[in-house]
This record gives structure tokens, C-alpha cells and sequence, in this order.
């Protein structure tokens, strides 16, 4: 049996004294894909948060088996900076050495092109999307969290998404992802022989 790559036991969480959930429980294992859906307001990217330990449970606690790479819904992408300079600054920040080929291979893969040396400032939404995205093959995470990762992608990008996703659970990574749409592509899973471990885990039901 597969170590799973994430943990959830009995998680509780409330804001404003409104539980969002209680007494959740979710295992992740290598190659997963879980779809949490729900209603706005309940608690999508509160539990991404919690999964990330950027948030704190009431009760229940988490166990992370490898390293995780959170994508919220806002971008976190420094205007200022270009797309390539963004990516350095993480790579920094994670205490890696940047290397420029892999961060121009990392634009490319996104499908950036000569934007990547742009001011995101002047790049647009969906363009600062796949900045965003651009992250995660840079990563060392095996947990990719994505909270609503298909908004404001167009069609090409929505599906080079689904492909970085498929490709990573090959790898054996795992994604827990809060999308109102679906995320999980068949077609992609078959092509790569991905695991088929694609489950949907509904909040506010």
C-alpha cells in the first residue's frame, strides 16, 4: 500500500462562529486527484489553507508526507517583477540556486513566450495565471493544492493545466484541488497512464 502524501484527521474549522466543516477526514496518496466542490462560502479554500498549515484548525490535525506547493486564488505574483524574475525570487526563496534555463524552460512549458520578460504589471489576468502556475513543475512539492487554479485561463491554458497535472501524477505527485469546474481529464489520465485515484470531496452539502 501506497504512504499516503497527506493526512486530514477530524478536521473542525468555523469563521464567525458559522462551521464551515467538522469532523473531516481525507487521505491522500501518491498519484490522487481530489476535487473539493461546494457552494461559495463553504470552506473551499479554508481547507486548502489548512492543508497548507497557512491556517489553523479549531480541532484535528494534519500530517504532510512530503512537501507541499500551494497556488491560492490570488495570484501572488509581484507586478513589478517580471515573470522570469518572479520565478527566481522563489527559487530563492526555496533556497535553490536559479538557474535561468529552467526558468525559461518554466515560461515556456506555461506558454509565455517573450512575455516572460514583461512587467506582469502589463501582462494580462490570464497571463498572471500562468505565472502563477509556472510554479509548480519548479517545485519540489509532491502535494500540488490548487485553489480555483482554471480562472481566467482560456481554453489552450485550461488544458496544458489538466496535461501538468496528468504528467505530475505519473510522477507519483498528488493534487487536491477547489474548483467549481472539473479539473480531471480522462483523455490526459489514459494518454499518460495515470492512476484513475480521481474522487470528488463535496463541503456545504
Amino acid at each position: 500500500m501506497n504512504t499516503p502524501l497527506l493526512v486530514a484527521e477530524r478536521l473542525s474549522c468555523a469563521v464567525a462562529e458559522r462551521v464551515l466543516f467538522d469532523d473531516l477526514n481525507l487521505v491522500v496518496a501518491p498519484s490522487d486527484l481530489v476535487e473539493v466542490r461546494g457552494p461559495n462560502g463553504s470552506g473551499k479554500s479554508t481547507l486548502l489553507r489548512c492543508l497548507a498549515g497557512l491556517l489553523a484548525p479549531q480541532r484535528g490535525r494534519v500530517r504532510r508526507g512530503g512537501a507541499i506547493d500551494y497556488v491560492g486564488h490570488k495570484s501572488g505574483v509581484c507586478e513589478r517583477l517580471t515573470a522570469v524574475e518572479n520565478l527566481r525570487w522563489l527559487a530563492r526563496l526555496r533556497g535553490d540556486p536559479p538557474r535561468r534555463p529552467s526558468l525559461d524552460a518554466a515560461i515556456r512549458r506555461v506558454g509565455l513566450g517573450g512575455s516572460g520578460h514583461d512587467p506582469c504589471a502589463a501582462l494580462s489576468a490570464g497571463q498572471i495565471r500562468r505565472v502563477a502556475l509556472a510554479r509548480l513543475p519548479l517545485g519540489a512539492g509532491s502535494v500540488w493544492l490548487l485553489d480555483e487554479p482554471l480562472t481566467a485561463l482560456d481554453a489552450a491554458a485550461e488544458q496544458l493545466l489538466r496535461g501538468m497535472v496528468a504528467e505530475h501524477r505519473v510522477r507519483g505527485g498528488a493534487v487536491v484541488c477547489a474548483t467549481h469546474r472539473p479539473l480531471y481529464d480522462s483523455r490526459a489520465a489514459g494518454e499518460s497512464n495515470a492512476a484513475p485515484a480521481h474522487r470528488t470531496l463535496r463541503l456545504g452539502a
